[in-house]
C-alpha cells in the first residue's frame, strides 16, 4: 500500500543524539537530497549547527525497509558515530545556523550489516517558487516535525508533528534575514526540525481556493526563538538541544524563528 503524504513526512526526519560535555543533547534532523540529476542524488541529513557543537558522539535511530521496500515500522538499528561534530559540513556563511552531513556511510554501514533502512528526502524541488510565494495571503498553516524535549514514539520510531502559523509576512525577510517567525510551540530538542506548508484537499492563495488539491512545500528550518526571563526581560536564544536547570528561567513566547529554506541552495555541488 502506498504511503500517505503524511506517512512520507513522517520518515523524512531522524532524532539526534549527541554526547556533549555536561551530558546528552537531542535535535532533529532531516532527509534532504542534493545534485539532483535524474536518479543521482546525494543524499544527506540536515540540521543546526548548534545541535552537533561540541558533540563527541552522536547516535542516529534509522527504521529498516521491509520486503515489499517499505518501512518496517517498529525495527529499526541504532549507528554511532565518533568526532560527530567534525562529520558536518557547516553552511558557508557563519551566520546561517546550518549543516549537513552526507549519509553514504550510513548506507554503507547498512549494508555491510545486510540492512536496508527506509527513508523519504526533500529536495529543492518542494521550496516554494518565487510565484508561490507572491500567491500566499499570510497567516497560512505550518506543520512542523521533530522530537521536542527529545520525546518521540520510541517503540515506532516515529515524530511528532506540531501545528501553528506563520507569524510573519513570509514574502518578506524578518528583521534583513533570511528568516520568518512562527506562531507554534518550540521546546528544546526541536532544533532542526522542517517547517512546512502542509495542506491536504485543499488550500487558499490570491488566486482563490483550490479544492481537492494539496499543497506542500518546505518552508524552512527552526533553530531560535524569543523567550522572555521571569524579570521580564525578552531574548532571542538558540532553541536549546538539553533540558537543565538554570539561574534564571526562560519562558518560551510561543514563537519560533526560521531559516527560509532557500539557503539550503547553498549546499548545491558542495560534496561533489
Amino acid at each position: 500500500m502506498a504511503l500517505s503524504p503524511v506517512e512520507q513526512l513522517a520518515h523524512s526526519t531522524v532524532r539526534i543524539e549527541c554526547d556533549v560535555p555536561g551530558g546528552i543533547g537531542t535535535g532533529t534532523g532531516f532527509f534532504y537530497c542534493l545534485d539532483k540529476n535524474g536518479d543521482q542524488h546525494i543524499p544527506v541529513i540536515v540540521t543546526n549547527k548548534h545541535v552537533v557543537a561540541g558533540a563527541t558522539k552522536g547516535r542516529f535511530l534509522l527504521t529498516l525497509q521491509d520486503a515489499t521496500g517499505g518501512p518496517s515500522v517498529g525495527t529499526f538499528q541504532a549507528f554511532e558515530f565518533d568526532a560527530f561534530e567534525q562529520r558536518w559540513l557547516p553552511h558557508p556563511d557563519p551566520n546561517v545556523d546550518l549543516c549537513a552531513m552526507p549519509i553514504a556511510p550510513l548506507l554503507r554501514e547498512a549494508e555491510r550489516r545486510s540492512r536496508k533502512f527506509f527513508y523519504v528526502t526533500f529536495d529543492k524541488e518542494l521550496l516554494p517558487s518565487a510565484e508561490e510565494i507572491e500567491d500566499m495571503i499570510g497567516l497560512e498553516n505550518i506543520t512542523m516535525v521533530g522530537y521536542p524535549n527529545g520525546l518521540w514514539d520510541a517503540k515506532n520510531n516515529l515524530p511528532i508533528f506540531r501545528r501553528g502559523v506563520l507569524a510573519t509576512d513570509y514574502k518578506h525577510d524578518w528583521n534583513g534575514k533570511k528568516e520568518f517567525l512562527i506562531d507554534a510551540a518550540c521546546f528544546p530538542g526541536s532544533s532542526g526540525s522542517p517547517v512546512m506548508l502542509f495542506d491536504v484537499a485543499s488550500y487558499q492563495t490570491r488566486k482563490g481556493t483550490f479544492m481537492g488539491s494539496s499543497r506542500i512545500k518546505l518552508l524552512g528550518v527552526l533553530y531560535a526563538g524569543p523567550q522572555h526571563t521571569v524579570e521580564g526581560e525578552v531574548k532571542v536564544v538558540l532553541v536549546p538541544t538539553q533540558q537543565k536547570a538554570v539561574a534564571v528561567a526562560g519562558i518560551p513566547n510561543n514563537l519560533g524563528i526560521i531559516i527560509k529554506a532557500e539557503q539550503l541552495l547553498a549546499f548545491e555541488g558542495a560534496f561533489r
